[in-house]
């Protein structure tokens, strides 16, 4: 029987060309043992939501600098229900102004990662909020 494990998603919306933190959190989710889905760069919420989907997973990490981000993580949520997705985990990292992290949770987001989290920090949050798979 093939073992299952955490899958999460490692999105980058939008114009934003900057990708190495996303790719340090999704080395260090992969190390934890978690599968790691990573959309690469530019990515649409429409484009985002669809990988979710069709890749099945437990969780959704959107990485944005652009300053975009009370745009299109609410756009994000809003296409994960559409399709029936309420139950993805749904965090953010990146430059959030602390400002908007209250707007960003009450959209549904379950937690902001801002600069200077450790990669130890979010391997523990995913796993206290997502269920390992029998």
């Amino acid at each position: 029987m093939a073992e299952h494990h955490i899958r999460v998603l490692v999105a980058k919306p939008g114009l934003d060309g900057h990708d190495r933190g996303a790719k340090i959190v999704a080395r260090a989710l992969r190390d934890a043992g978690m599968e790691v889905i990573y959309t690469g760069l530019r990515q649409t919420p429409e484009q985002i939501a669809a990988a979710a989907l069709q890749e099945d997973v437990d969780a959704v990490g959107i990485s944005i600098l652009s300053g975009a981000h009370n745009t299109i993580v609410p756009r994000i949520l809003e296409l994960l229900h559409a399709q029936g997705q309420q139950d993805v985990l749904v965090i953010v990292g990146g430059i959030i102004p602390d400002q908007d992290i209250v707007a960003l949770k009450k959209t549904g987001v379950a937690e902001v990662f801002q600069p200077g989290a450790s990669t130890e920090e979010i391997v523990k949050f995913i796993r206290s909020r997502v269920k390992e798979p029998a």
